[in-house]
């Protein structure tokens, strides 16, 4: 959130698109994977080389130099650990529901999220907001309580219901492909988060940057998941006991 107070979707998106960069080498030093492929480096080095192009036509990044892209730097960095440490869960421990990961996940949120909450001003906002719709209230029909907007407590309750189908959707995608590939799946989902700023907001990149955007999207597709590094080939296995029989009839 405080990337996005502080700069546009696009350059928030385009932290996210290099985040796959950085989770494919956790994948093969820390959780049993291969190394990419040629095609998936390939694929790999044209997001970054989109993001790189996308940052040549950045005004806060022409105006603020890298102070701008401190926070996203930092939200890149967060996302990769937490892509790789969520694979590390799946396989390392024994789950035997979805609902584990995501009620874990929920209640490890909520202290981080209370306080950053207190350090953003966030209650006093929320108390002068309802203090002012209990004074409209009350020159409407008298009652002087404190209150909420229904549209608000609507809009609240349908993002509980989308972010519990998103926890047990996400921790279910997670557990059947690599943490690199998950990665990318976020990645890809951003598309549509791109028509939705050009359609509403006023905080745009230039078209540069939007087909800089797009060569991040397009190395996302061309990437291909690794495998594990303990699969064999089944001829390969089988060779031994082959030779192993003819020895015998011998």
């Amino acid at each position: 959130m405080k990337s996005l107070s502080l700069s546009n979707v696009e350059t928030v998106i385009v932290f996210r698109a290099l985040a796959p960069l950085f989770v494919s080498v956790l994948d093969a030093i820390f959780l049993g994977r291969e190394w990419p492929s040629a095609r998936s480096w390939g694929a790999l080095g044209l997001i970054a080389l989109g993001a790189y192009g996308y940052a040549l036509t950045d005004e806060q990044f022409q105006t603020q130099g890298m102070m701008a892209y401190m926070w996203p730097t930092l939200y890149l960095l967060i996302i990769s650990f937490e892509m790789a440490y969520g694979k590390k869960i799946i396989t390392g421990v024994d789950l035997h529901t979805k609902s584990g990961p995501v009620l874990y996940t929920n209640m490890l949120g909520w202290p981080p999220m209370l306080g950053f909450a207190a350090m953003g001003g966030e209650y006093g906002r929320l108390y002068e907001h309802m203090m002012r719709n209990a004074h409209d209230a009350s020159e409407e029909d008298g009652s002087g309580r404190p209150m909420l907007p229904p549209v608000g407590l609507a809009l609240l309750a349908l993002g509980c219901i989308v972010g519990t189908g998103i926890g047990y959707t996400g921790w279910w995608c997670r557990s059947k492909v690599s943490a690199a590939s998950y990665t990318l799946i976020g990645v890809m989902n951003k598309c549509m988060t791109v028509l939705v700023n050009l359609l509403i907001w006023d905080q745009h990149a230039p078209p540069e940057g939007l087909v800089s955007l797009g060569l991040c999207i397009v190395g996302g597709v061309l990437y291909k998941q690794a495998p594990m590094k303990n699969q064999k080939d089944p001829e390969i296995e089988l060779e031994p006991l082959v030779k192993k029989g003819s020895g015998v009839q011998g």
